[in-house]
């Protein structure tokens, strides 16, 4: 009924039809928030690791576990949600032609992510950061900006992949 109202609207005052590749046309995209959120799940299962070395725990080493297991699974979401509005809004032709493995890729991400949130797995979460470190080498290409690989500056200070924008 509404689609009809605005339908007949439309046809009587004839609207400039507009578009845009995504919610909000601000052409800002950088996977470093989800590299950042995977070092944090990573961090976390490390943080998670030392407490289970201990003897026994107290209570407040069990509130600090079930803060860790928050925070592990709240940035496994976090990396789902900033890789999944990347590929949709941002990857279009000639992207997709250039990089097809994209897609898969993405999917790998996803699996990954849910993997890491679901388990106590810091190789589960080596593998979701190697992916999404590919995503982004991927994501800069498409923008002809070279990267390099550095360790992170903070713990856990593994690799992540950054832009070379010194050009």
């Amino acid at each position: 009924m509404l689609y009809d109202l605005i339908d007949k609207l439309n046809n009587s005052c004839k609207f400039d039809e507009t578009k845009a590749h995504c919610d909000i046309p601000c052409k800002i995209y950088d996977p470093i928030i989800a590299q950042i959120a995977v070092l944090t799940m990573i961090r976390t299962v490390d943080l998670i690791n030392e407490l289970e070395e201990k003897e026994s725990l107290t209570n407040e080493d069990k509130a600090q576990f079930s803060r860790l297991v928050s925070q592990k699974e709240e940035h496994g979401v976090k990396v789902k949600e900033e890789i999944r509005v990347i590929w949709g809004d941002y990857f279009k032709e000639p992207q997709i032609s250039e990089f097809p493995e994209i897609h898969e890729l993405t999917h790998k991400i996803m699996l990954a992510a849910s993997k890491s949130k679901q388990n106590i797995d810091k190789n589960a979460s080596l593998e979701l950061l190697e992916n999404v470190n590919r995503f982004t080498e991927i994501f800069w290409k498409t923008k002809n900006v070279n990267t390099f690989k550095a360790a992170s500056p903070y713990p856990p200070s593994l690799e992540l992949v950054y832009p070379d924008l010194k050009d």
